[in-house]
């Protein structure tokens, strides 16, 4: 059983949300923010031919831009009022090829801090229905506090 973590702002959904929006990178590539709770969030980004590399798979440049969006947010659910989140590490494992429809992103708080937080991506990949493994990255976050 996942212990629940209670986040530090109450109005820590409202303030993820709006920073999602301001995030150019986002709009750009088609990343929609599908779930989001107390240190975990979803990310999907749906299948589009010019964000592929040379065989059609969706770039590996996507499948981490995917999952450190995910892993971001995640974190951030938990940090102050006030505060910016910044990735300062992460190690991304390619599994399998980034083949399908939607790529989704999975990322779960594995310890918050008051300065770090580490959080762990798994990243699907739903092709004809089903999902199946793509990547896994652990990452690292910094927590800019407020002045």
């Amino acid at each position: 059983m996942t212990k629940r973590i209670e986040p530090r702002d109450p109005n820590w959904e409202a303030r993820c949300r709006a920073s999602f929006e301001r995030q150019p990178i986002c709009r750009t590539l088609g990343i929609e923010l599908t779930r989001l709770e107390p240190g975990f969030c979803e990310m999907r980004l749906p299948f589009r031919a010019d964000l592929t590399q040379q065989h059609g798979f969706f770039h590996a440049g996507m499948v981490t831009t995917l999952a450190d969006n995910a892993g971001g947010y995640a974190g951030y659910t938990l940090m102050p009022a006030g505060s910016e989140v910044l990735a300062v590490e992460f190690k991304v494992n390619l599994m399998s090829p980034a083949k399908g429809e939607v790529m989704i992103a999975r990322a779960r708080v594995l310890k918050p801090g008051r300065t770090l937080t580490v959080t762990s991506v798994e990243v699907f990949m739903l092709d004809g229905g089903v999902e199946k493994d793509c990547a896994i990255m652990q990452q690292t976050l910094f927590c800019q506090q407020p002045a």
